[in-house]
Formats: structure tokens, C-alpha cells, sequence
């Protein structure tokens, strides 16, 4: 039964991906070779996250996993392997930027629509199937970010738009946890500690513009590649 569930989770995880990866591509002004490649390094990196709840989940659960790995395996994760996961995926992320001098704001410009889009398709399917009435909250918030996403990804660079689109949705969770006994991401509860450190975090990134500093990839717009 917990192996059912699983597999259902991790395939609706998967769908989820498939169509926020088709949203980029859809409304993408660049060429078609710059989609595919960033596509490509998104999907890369999108594996890379999947690969690092499981290796989360095997880190907090060691002592049995020595003893019992299936038991582990089979075992659903929790926000706590989430959270482990986000935090390799950073590393991960400044590991690109510094060994192959990949662009940050480049490397966000994909990756910030197949987040709000597959995250959206997530909370819909999951109350088309389950009928599950928390997740009325989240669509919510998740198609008002696709809305200020969609109003202005050609206006204002990938990092600036990414920090403030993830400082809008991280404040709209916290919100959400006031009115509801818990909010959610992909099926992973997200704790209040959590959503205040993307705030912060995204709110950190985005002073220097306000203050008008500018950083090293302040200058770079989402379809420079192109």
C-alpha cells in the first residue's frame, strides 16, 4: 500500500515537471536552440533535486537504512529530506556557477516559470483526483505568481524577478499557515522557519537593485541569450 503510494506521488511529481517544462518552452521568447539548452540543463538539475530527496531521506534515516534499506526505499520521504535536497541543490548551483562560469540569472530564467508552472499543475491535479480543499490556498498564490511572471519576464532580469516571485509566494505561505493547519509543496509540508528563510533569502537579493547597486549579473535580462 505504501509502495502504491508512492509510485502515485512520484508519478504525479513527474507530470507536474513535464508540463511546467512545456510552459517554458511555450512562453519563451528565445530561439529554439537556447530553449533546448536550457531546457536540458534544467531537466539536468530538476534530476539532480529528485536524486538528492532520495539521498536526504537515506541521511536521516542511516541507522536503519544500514539495517534495513528497503525499509528506507519504500518508505515515503518527509519535508525534512526536502529540505536537505534544496539545501544540495544550492551547493549544487554554486558548484556550476564557480567551476564552469555559468551566469545564475541565465541558469534562473528557466528554471523560476517550470517551478511556478509545475507546482501549479501539482495543486490542480491534486484536487481534481483527491478533491483535497487545502490545496485551494496554494493554486491561488501559485496563479497570481504565473500572473506577475508572465506580466514581467521581459522587463526585469531572471535573478531580480526570481527573488521577488519566490519573496511573493514565500509571504503568501506564510499567510496561508495563519488560515490553514499546514501548506504544502509537491506533497511536502513546509514548515514556517523554512518559508521565512526563502523570504529573507529573496528579500537579501533583491535590496541591491532597490538600492540601485548593481551586481555582476544585475545587467543580464532573461533573453540574452538569444
Amino acid at each position: 500500500m505504501t509502495s502504491a503510494w508512492v509510485f502515485k506521488k512520484i508519478a504525479l511529481i513527474v507530470l507536474s515537471i513535464l508540463m511546467g517544462l512545456a510552459f517554458y518552452y511555450i512562453t519563451s521568447p528565445s530561439e529554439k536552440t537556447v530553449k533546448k539548452q536550457q531546457l536540458e540543463e534544467s531537466l539536468s538539475l530538476i534530476i539532480n533535486f529528485v536524486l538528492f530527496i532520495w539521498v536526504g531521506k537515506i541521511l536521516l534515516n542511516i541507522n536503519i537504512f544500514i539495517t534495513d534499506p528497503l525499509a528506507v526505499l519504500a518508505y515515503p520521504s518527509d519535508a525534512n529530506a526536502f529540505y536537505v535536497a534544496v539545501l544540495f541543490l544550492l551547493v549544487n548551483l554554486v558548484w556550476k556557477v564557480n567551476r564552469n562560469n555559468f551566469n545564475i540569472e541565465i541558469m534562473l530564467a528557466p528554471l523560476m516559470p517550470i517551478f511556478l508552472a509545475s507546482a501549479f499543475s501539482y495543486e490542480f491535479i491534486d484536487i481534481v483526483l483527491n478533491g483535497n480543499p487545502l490545496s485551494w490556498g496554494h493554486l491561488s498564490l501559485l496563479f497570481i505568481s504565473l500572473i506577475v511572471y508572465l506580466m514581467r519576464y521581459e522587463k526585469m532580469s531572471a535573478g531580480k524577478l526570481a527573488a521577488g516571485i519566490f519573496a511573493l509566494w514565500s509571504v503568501g505561505q506564510i499567510i496561508l499557515t495563519t488560515q490553514l493547519p499546514f501548506t504544502v509543496l509537491y506533497g511536502y509540508m513546509m514548515d514556517l522557519w523554512f518559508l521565512a528563510l526563502v523570504f529573507i533569502i529573496s528579500v537579501i537579493f533583491i535590496i541591491p537593485h532597490v538600492t540601485g547597486s548593481k551586481t555582476p549579473t544585475s545587467n543580464v535580462r532573461v533573453n540574452d541569450e538569444e
